[in-house]
């Protein structure tokens, strides 16, 4: 092998050609082969499987004395666009997104409103992807809570007409259960009562599905709804069915209960149940002691009615909702 001032022929370009990524070292191939078949371009593209078009874009790009003039560019913009939100803005719907981490951007923007933030829907969209990607704000990871439905056998009860008409707040409440299950062994019966007209919700949780517990949520949904309760649904499979009856009954409440398997009949509370699982049960430590989490639930049943904007209702919350019901009902009464 000749020697050149210390030097073998051809390692100064094998060195740079190792420096080359995979792509950049295909063309390489091709430049190569070019040259050494009489710079016949047809060739070459055939031998490679490539285009002309294809060819001649690198070949416009080769620079022999700078193999890495083969390199992919980079494909960022030259201008970028650069962020129109303030210090402030992100301090704010970080501080609201980590009060309510399970609520999006529509219903984030609602309350920037509210707090006098005048800022779109889209821009609190890339906020939270700004915060996400640069690790400020992080998902909460879902808890397995195993919840599941326990359904209430058949009263003795109605079907509901298919002429029933729902019209206002308390002519129809939908009320279900769940077993929730945080920690093995441990088993909370959670109620939820839904009115359909102003999605007004009312949960608590008790030890036992018994006549008794039941009573004792009809009572709390009439006490802590704003309104008369006309009438109630139920789907089938409780064994306190007679005294939860009794009970409706004895206060002149109408009790409808579903045909079996038709639990999409009750769809509001089904969705109800969903909301509270992962917006309370999966973020929250709460306590596993009926009395403490009661109250827990209680102060996250009043967010749920006035702070949280429910995109059904146009994103007013139930108590908005309800108030501008009552107010439009007023003006109607005057009329007439």
């Amino acid at each position: 092998m000749r020697i050149v001032n210390g030097t073998a022929p051809g390692a100064l370009r094998l060195a740079r050609v190792q420096g080359l990524s995979r792509e950049a070292r295909q063309r390489l191939r091709w430049m190569d082969h070019y040259g050494a078949h009489g710079r016949n371009a047809s060739l070459t593209c055939r031998y490679f499987g490539i285009s002309r078009q294809t060819f001649y874009r690198w070949k416009r790009r080769y620079d022999p004395r700078n193999l890495r003039s083969l390199e992919d560019r980079s494909h960022r913009p030259h201008h970028l666009r650069k962020p129109t939100w303030t210090p402030e803005m992100v301090k704010a719907v970080l501080s609201l997104r980590e009060e309510y981490p399970r609520w999006g951007k529509d219903k984030l923007v609602v309350l920037l409103g509210q707090r006098g933030w005048p800022i779109s829907t889209s821009m609190v969209g890339r906020i939270l992807r700004y915060l996400k990607d640069r690790g400020v704000l992080r998902e909460p990871l879902r808890t397995p809570i195993s919840v599941r439905k326990r359904r209430w056998k058949r009263p003795y009860a109605v079907r509901k007409p298919k002429g029933y008409q729902v019209e206002q707040p308390g002519d129809l409440v939908e009320v279900d259960t769940l077993d929730v299950r945080p920690l093995p062994g441990v088993i909370l019966k959670h109620f939820t009562a839904r009115d359909v007209v102003s999605r007004w919700d009312v949960v608590e949780v008790h030890s036992k599905a018994t006549a008794t517990m039941a009573t004792h949520f009809l009572e709390s949904l009439q006490a802590r709804l704003p309104f008369p309760v006309k009438a109630i649904q139920v789907d089938g499979g409780s064994e306190f069915e007679a005294a939860f009856e009794e009970a409706c009954r004895e206060q002149g409440i109408v009790l409808f209960v579903l045909p079996p398997r038709s639990p999409k009949l009750n769809g509001h509370v089904e969705r109800a149940h969903r909301t509270h699982t992962e917006e309370f049960y999966e973020v929250f430590d709460f306590p596993l002691e009926v009395a403490p989490l009661n109250r827990e639930l209680k102060a996250w049943e009043h967010t749920y009615n006035t702070v949280r904007p429910h995109q059904a209702l146009g994103y007013l919350t139930p108590y908005q909702f309800l108030t501008q019901w009552q107010r439009q009902r007023k003006e109607v009464e005057k009329c007439h």
